[in-house]
């Protein structure tokens, strides 16, 4: 599968989050032979966790999956790009590369704000590709809070 296949499969994961009522943030896992190790979205309302966010979901699942909180030679696709915890945890589970599709110019990591994950200081860096379908999960987190503005 390509990086848009597999971020479409994150797109799906953060649709099913919006329906939930939870901010549409989709991640998938992929280890290094293409099988999807993990897919989540968000659940920090559901499960009542502030680190519930889609990334630490997947993470969690496929470390348990594997038996190891090593994930070295995956790939993270989501939706946005992470937040300061989903981005260290990425280091800390030495996720080798990370897809992302819309830049969080409020509190993105990797690029928006800070560098987590690429800056060199850290034991563990991230091959990082940015914008695959970015219009698109740019318009579903968009599109949920326009509609939880109105009610």
């Amino acid at each position: 599968m390509s990086d848009v296949e597999y971020m479409l499969l994150a797109l799906a994961q953060a649709c099913l989050a919006a329906e939930r009522g939870e901010v549409p943030v989709g991640a998938v896992l992929v280890g290094a032979d293409g099988d999807i190790l993990a897919r989540d979205g968000n659940r920090t309302i559901e499960l009542h966790d502030p680190t519930a966010h889609a990334e630490i979901l997947v993470l969690r699942r496929a470390g348990k999956s594997i038996g190891n909180y090593r994930l070295s030679g995956s790939t993270l696709y989501v939706t946005i790009e992470p937040c300061v915890m989903c981005a260290g945890a990425l280091v800390h589970a030495r996720v080798s590369r990370l897809v992302y599709g819309a830049e969080d110019a409020k509190a993105g990591a990797v690029v928006s704000c800070y560098n987590v994950g690429r800056d060199g200081r850290l034991n563990h860096t991230l091959d990082v590709e940015a914008g695959v379908l970015a219009d698109e999960c740019s318009r579903i987190l968009k599109d949920f809070f326009r509609r939880r503005r109105k009610k």
